[in-house]
């Protein structure tokens, strides 16, 4: 069986995922990868594909980051594929503490309700022992916006930056552009 253009389907896979047709491009991006495995714009097609079906914003950003390094940068497929699994991580992360009201009554088994959480710190006094004493073996459950926030703050202000601006950055996509959250990395940046 013959090899595909390479040239004309990379362009059609790219045009395709530039236009949102994300299906369409991964499944573009697969055939180039079946001729050419090594093709570094295939790997990355892929990966941005996929990740475009569920959220086209963050894999157009990483799109457009993947096309100003890949010419300075040997690894610039690799690069993305580390972002991509950094964004899946964060994204498990934050799902392990905000949870769906559906699932409520069936995550309470693993995890203490923010507002139980909260309990526990009032009758201990600190917020960063009865946290340190949780944090590896209890989920703390956040069900809304006004939770969160509170928590955030109060990790920041118990110096848990670090984990503060993980849950931000894995909140991201849960909040959009919501006022709220993006001053809560101001107030995490300037607490450092």
């Amino acid at each position: 069986m013959a090899k595909l253009n390479k040239n004309l389907l990379l362009q059609r896979a790219e045009g395709e995922f530039l236009n949102g047709e994300f299906s369409s491009a991964l499944r573009d991006y697969g055939l180039l990868l079946k001729d050419y495995p090594t093709l570094d714009e295939a790997k990355v097609g892929v990966y941005l594909s996929d990740l475009g079906i569920d959220s086209s914003e963050e894999a157009l950003a990483l799109f457009d980051y993947y096309q100003a390094i890949k010419d300075e940068k040997e690894n610039a497929a690799e690069i993305i594929d580390s972002l991509i699994r950094s964004l899946d991580s964060s994204k498990d992360a934050l799902k392990k503490l905000l949870v769906d009201p559906i699932q409520e009554q069936i995550e309470y088994s693993d995890g203490i309700r923010y507002s139980d959480f909260l309990e526990l710190v009032k009758q201990r006094g600190s917020f960063k022992k009865t946290f340190e004493d949780i944090m590896f073996s209890t989920k703390v459950i956040i069900t809304n916006k006004d939770e969160f926030i509170d928590f955030v703050k109060k990790l920041t202000a118990e110096g848990f930056d670090e984990m503060a601006f993980s849950y931000l950055d894995a909140s991201s996509s849960l909040f959009g552009n919501d006022q709220d959250i993006l001053t809560l990395y101001t107030l995490v940046a300037g607490h450092k």
